[in-house]
């Protein structure tokens, strides 16, 4: 009888295994190049431009700022070195100078934090979009997987097969006409 017993978890196991294996489907997998496929949306001129712009009034900002820290620093140097300034009028100078310098410092650092922000604030649309064309694409040509052929300018997969690349077909669920692929422009691998 303790056999019996002892031989029904293994039962059970060997039951499980096979009914997992009954459902489980072969792994078909594919590749895009998200980015590429970003640069050839008809939104993706705008949104640099937006982010663009936005940088400008940011630079202009941080320009402004800066110029004011240089006079400030050259007014000071300049009395500092003729004697005309008594030394408790050069220490507030000096806090001065180091508040506008830490001033720059953080506008810098709150800038660039602003910039990603905006910048995947725009791009966020453009991303489901996509993300949406890719899981369409995926669906109807029966992919399990659907990787990102590259991440910038280092690619991710090492070997790729060209009837896996679901660029094109995303594209086209984009309503986008692929590019010919004599283009030397053409980076979607």
């Amino acid at each position: 009888m303790k056999t019996g017993i002892a031989l029904l978890p293994a039962l059970f196991f060997i039951l499980a295994f096979q009914a997992q294996a009954q459902e489980t489907r072969p792994v078909k997998i594919g590749y895009t190049n998200v980015d590429y496929i970003l640069g050839l949306l008809p939104e993706a001129k705008e949104i640099s431009s937006q982010i663009t712009s936005y940088q400008n009034q940011l630079q202009a900002q941080l320009q402004s700022k800066y110029r004011e820290f240089q006079d400030k620093l050259a007014d000071y140097q300049q009395k500092a070195g003729t004697g005309d300034m008594i030394p408790e009028v050069m220490k507030d100078k000096e806090a001065e100078l180091a508040s506008l310098r830490e001033s720059i410092q953080k506008f810098q650092k709150d800038a660039d934090q602003s910039i990603q922000k905006k910048q995947a604030e725009l791009l966020q649309p453009a991303y489901e979009r996509i993300q949406n064309a890719i899981d369409s694409v995926a669906g109807e040509n029966g992919y399990t997987h659907v990787f990102t052929s590259d991440v910038g300018s280092y690619p991710v997969l090492l070997f790729v097969r060209d009837q896996d690349n679901l660029t094109d077909l995303v594209l086209l669920k984009l309503g986008i006409q692929p590019p010919p692929k004599n283009d030397a422009n053409n980076t979607d691998k």
